[in-house]
């Protein structure tokens, strides 16, 4: 074994050592879009990862921090997972509405949500939609329309949007250029092994998604922890914090924390900022 490999490794059993053991959600809930794995005990926490990624992605925040009850949410058909109810059809607003429905159903009061990239959306959905289902609520890296990560616009982007809906998964081209698009996001190597017509859709949606109008609806205490990159990377820094500014200016609550000097994944680039980050977001719940 090279000494690389037998360091990831130990690292990973040190980890998973850490982390408390898991056991599956009320059996009463059932869902063909999600599934959800509850950790730990104490305070509800409710982890939602982004576009294509596996629930894993939080396990180094879950074992840092015990002394909470952990709902980690898989969104069917990302990380190797089938598609389920994800199969066709709408995909981002019916899962958020099915994490509503869990909360409800595993009579969860009022937890805290952290959603990172489009679990960020989730987690805003659900805030704005339903106020008193949530008391916390941290977004991870994510724009309330979320073509402004791309310096566009909802309506904006719209045309190609569209054009891009049907090429993605009906060519080769296409899904080599969607497959680009998922390693962009770097979760892991599960990402790879989501499933291509419900990530594609899961895209077109959030491009077109705006949910500036719906955030004074969020009545919760809001954190948004997003990354900034380092300088002379093509993309100014102040730029992103203004740009982070405006868009959440109509929130009420909204407390914006940026991680300087990082890329998309901020709990695997700076873990230590992060789950401090997370830790002073659980604390003041």
């Amino acid at each position: 074994m090279k000494r690389r490999d037998f360091l990831f490794t130990a690292a990973a059993a040190s980890v998973a050592a850490l982390v408390p053991p898991a056991f599956a959600a009320p059996t009463r809930f059932a869902s063909s879009r999600i599934s959800v794995v509850v950790q730990g005990s104490g305070p509800d926490v409710v982890l939602i990862p982004g576009l294509t990624a596996s629930r894993d992605m939080w396990q180094g925040t879950v074992a840092a921090m015990p002394g909470y009850r952990y709902h980690l949410v898989q969104v069917a058909g990302f990380a190797g997972t089938p598609a389920g109810g994800n199969a066709s059809g709408k995909v981002v607003a019916p899962v958020a509405a099915e994490i509503a429905r869990y909360i409800d159903e595993a009579n969860l009061r009022t937890p805290a949500l952290i959603g990172h990239s489009m679990g960020g959306t989730l987690a805003m959905m659900i805030a704005a939609r339903h106020p008193a289902a949530v008391g916390r609520v941290m977004v991870v890296d994510m724009l309330p329309a979320p073509a402004g990560l791309l310096g566009s616009s909802a309506e904006a982007i719209r045309p190609l949007a569209d054009a891009l809906a049907g090429v993605l998964t009906s060519s080769p081209g296409g899904r080599q250029l969607l497959e680009s698009l998922v390693g962009g996001f770097g979760a892991s190597d599960d990402a790879a092994r989501s499933d291509s017509d419900v990530v594609a859709r899961a895209m077109h949606e959030l491009a077109l998604i705006d949910l500036t109008a719906e955030l004074p609806r969020i009545a919760a205490p809001m954190t948004v922890v997003y990354a900034t990159p380092p300088p002379g990377g093509g993309i100014n820094p102040a730029q992103v914090v203004h740009d982070y500014t405006q868009a959440y200016r109509p929130a009420r609550t909204a407390e914006l924390i940026p991680i300087a000097n990082s890329g998309h994944m901020i709990m695997y680039d700076h873990p230590q900022r992060f789950r401090a980050a997370v830790k002073a977001f659980l604390q003041e719940s």
